[in-house]
């Protein structure tokens, strides 16, 4: 049977040079992101001022490259620069030009002013496009796991008892390397090495322990004066503040904390990562946060903030049972439509759970403000319109983890960790838009 196959040849060279827009179809992401980044209106980006050293970088490409690398999950430096030579597309966006993963690195941690007005600059692209709408928004956070490994982590009262034990193997270590000294063995030239790595543990334990007083002291002083009728007389006041001994710190990312879904699910050291959806069909991130607690009971009102300083007022606002604070509920419910799921004392709705009935009931409700939004979500209406919660900001954390593959933050420390968040929320926000352009 004759044989009817494309032929390959690897080895006669292109007469002309390759025009890499052939290359890329029209209807791609990526002439979108060049195209809605060289538009903004961007603040001054960060560039080495002194003009020595190798060329730079124009810095709107940098941000087109990290937006639309982060749209099509590819999050790490060095998978980056990878993808400027294996990826068509991203090779057309820099030009056939190939940052190095330090380059990338640097820019993604010094330009996080830019980053946020280039979130707010698609919003108010969405906005002109009319695919935004200011009436409902759905508020959630999910649970993202830290650079940072767990047991790297610990307690107030576990590094003091380390300090005290790294001390006394440093001065043993210390009398050991005097008489090796004195005899001259050979023996013992690891010595140092030793000594060097305990000293290095004990200013890792000092520093826990200072850094969870530090801590302390601050909380102490957001409580106010109000307890000072109680402590001594002639005392240190928040001075004297001194940590719980069971309060953790991780040694390789302190701001970030551990963290669980619920009691059934295991520990991990993660960040808690907020956002606020639009909830009337473009499903749209409208603002973001970035919390170092599990709990989301203090973030209602910081982020009806974050929505109306991003896009304006909104009319109504959807939360989980994780956001129940009486307080946030009374001031937010006065300026928005609010519902916030408020679960049954007995939680009886669980007709056909497989674990045996609880014992110990939790304690009903007492503050009618809670009663009331309780009634109001359990309403005829309030169930119509409380549905659209889990319809419009679930499928957003299921994109960004399942479709983009985020489950890790690559960046250390709160202010940094808050950086990357803005990033995948704008370059989810960029695809978002594109995909509802072509529709």
């Amino acid at each position: 049977m004759a044989e009817n196959l494309v032929n390959v040849d690897r080895d006669t060279p292109m007469l002309l040079p390759a025009d890499l827009r052939q290359w890329v179809p029209e209807d791609d992401l990526v002439h979108f992101v060049i195209n809605a980044v060289e538009t903004m209106k961007l603040p001054a980006l960060s560039v080495n001022e002194r003009g020595s050293g190798s060329k730079q970088y124009p810095p709107r490409v940098m941000l087109a490259l990290l937006v639309y690398c982060y749209a099509n999950g590819i999050f790490g430096s060095r998978r980056i620069e990878r993808a400027t030579y294996r990826d068509i597309a991203v090779r057309y966006l820099t030009g056939d030009t190939h940052p190095d993963h330090d380059t990338i690195c640097a820019f993604r941690r010094t330009n996080g002013e830019a980053v946020k007005q280039a979130f707010d600059e698609v919003l108010q692209l969405a906005r002109q496009m009319g695919l935004v709408k200011l009436g409902t928004v759905s508020v959630d956070g999910t649970h993202i796991k830290a650079n940072a490994s767990k047991h790297k982590s610990v307690r107030y009262d576990r590094a003091g008892q380390l300090e005290k034990l790294l001390r006394k193997d440093i001065e043993a270590l210390l009398a050991r390397a005097e008489d090796a000294d004195r005899q001259e063995t050979a023996d013992e030239q690891k010595l140092p090495q030793e000594i060097a790595r305990r000293e290095a543990l004990l200013q890792k334990m000092r520093w826990a322990r200072e850094e969870l007083e530090k801590r302390a002291r601050a909380e102490e002083e957001q409580k106010g004066p109000t307890d000072d009728a109680q402590r001594p007389k002639g005392g240190g006041g928040n001075s004297a503040a001194r940590p719980e001994s069971t309060k953790q710190i991780n040694l390789t990312d302190a701001d970030s904390a551990l963290m669980r879904k619920s009691h059934h699910d295991s520990y991990q050291q993660a960040y808690n990562a907020q956002v606020v959806v639009e909830a009337e069909g473009a499903q749209l991130i409208l603002a973001t946060d970035v919390l170092t607690t599990p709990s989301d009971a203090n973030e209602l009102e910081v982020a009806l903030e974050k929505v109306v300083h991003s896009v304006g007022p909104v009319q109504r606002m959807l939360a989980d049972g994780g956001y129940v604070n009486a307080e946030a509920i009374g001031n937010v419910g006065q300026k928005v439509d609010l519902y916030v799921a408020i679960a049954r004392a007995d939680h009886s709705y669980r007709r056909y759970d497989f674990r045996p009935p609880k014992k110990k009931q939790t304690k009903k409700l007492t503050d009618q403000r809670l009663i009331a939004m309780r009634k109001k979500v359990t309403s005829p209406k309030g169930k119509r319109i409380y549905a659209r919660r889990a319809a419009t900001v679930e499928p957003v954390f299921g994109v960004i983890k399942g479709a983009l593959g985020m489950r890790q933050f690559l960046l250390r420390g709160l202010e940094k960790v808050r950086i990357e968040w803005d990033l995948i929320c704008l370059a989810y926000n960029a695809k978002r838009l594109w995909k509802l352009a072509q529709a």
